[in-house]
């Protein structure tokens, strides 16, 4: 379906939305929070503000591309109107976890706990949006065979251009911080959490590893990530769930038991606490042991 401003594919199996591109000269559309069971890009290219995802709140810029994952809670908050385009699919249509080699946008563009949900658009990757965008139209309006494979290959375009933008960002930021020891600390604390997080729920826990104490390194991850590192914890338990509920047909008990909760019950109210459903719900609208992605969409 396609409108003059909004282009749509919907998955013939169950009707749910597979592929969408809009363009927007407002914030009606995110002004109130969002959970969809998809992913999300929106480029704001013209106007600023502020953006409420997860457990932080960031202000952004201008040309900024905003990205969030199934389920993530986000909002954004503007004094002026706001003009750009979004980007809206559905796992099925294309799985970042599945083509992390492909693309390498998970835990930079998506799923990064420890960075503002958003990267600024340079004028050289404003120009590759453009024409990939337009492209984009172009076979929406005109569909041709292999579509779906199309349409893929320009989403792995902006993709790749947008993570790559990202981690040189990130990188920049990194080299041009004039303070050694603390950013030391933040990396040894990103390890800890990555190695940890399903056997170590407790900031204390990370306290005790890195010899510091408790009050000092809750202060380290506010200041630095602007999230408690309760919030840090709990975010990163999210993220592998959902992998598992997506990727896998393991029984959520058995998820449970293996990030490190041998009440299943209790994992679930967890979930849904900080995801707003339940794994069920979760594993329903967003997908299932998906081996190869669908076809005829």
């Amino acid at each position: 379906m396609t409108s003059p401003n909004a282009y749509t594919i919907t998955n013939s199996q169950n009707g749910n939305l597979a592929f969408k591109l809009f363009h927007f000269s407002d914030n009606n559309h995110y002004d109130h929070l969002q959970r969809n069971n998809y992913y999300s890009l929106i480029w704001v290219k013209k106007g600023k503000g502020k953006v409420k995802a997860d457990f932080a709140e960031h202000h952004f810029e201008e040309n900024s591309l905003l990205a969030f994952s199934p389920y993530q809670p986000f909002m954004i908050c503007t004094a002026e109107n706001i003009e750009g385009i979004a980007i809206h699919f559905h796992p099925d249509f294309y799985c970042i976890h599945m083509h992390q080699k492909e693309v390498s946008c998970n835990g930079v563009l998506f799923n990064n706990i420890y960075q503002p949900p958003f990267t600024q658009i340079s004028e050289s990757a404003t120009d590759t949006f453009n024409m990939v965008i337009e492209q984009m139209k172009n076979e929406m309006q005109n569909a041709g065979i292999a579509q779906y494979e199309l349409l893929i290959s320009y989403l792995k375009i902006l993709l790749i251009t947008a993570s790559r933008l990202k981690a040189e960002q990130l990188l920049e930021a990194t080299n041009n911080t004039n303070d050694t020891k603390e950013p030391f600390i933040l990396q040894n604390l990103k390890d800890a959490i990555e190695l940890n997080f399903k056997t170590k729920h407790a900031p204390s826990h990370y306290a005790d590893l890195l010899n510091i104490s408790a009050k000092a390194l809750a202060k380290l991850s506010k200041t630095h990530f602007n999230k408690t590192l309760t919030d840090l914890i709990s975010e990163r338990i999210i993220i592998e769930a959902k992998r598992e509920l997506y990727l896998t047909n393991k029984a959520v008990k058995e998820i449970a038991y293996e990030l490190g909760y041998d009440d299943e019950h209790y994992f679930s109210r967890f979930f849904k606490t900080n995801a707003d459903i339940s794994p069920q719900g979760y594993r329903e609208t967003v997908g299932f042991a998906k081996a190869t992605p669908l076809t005829g969409i």
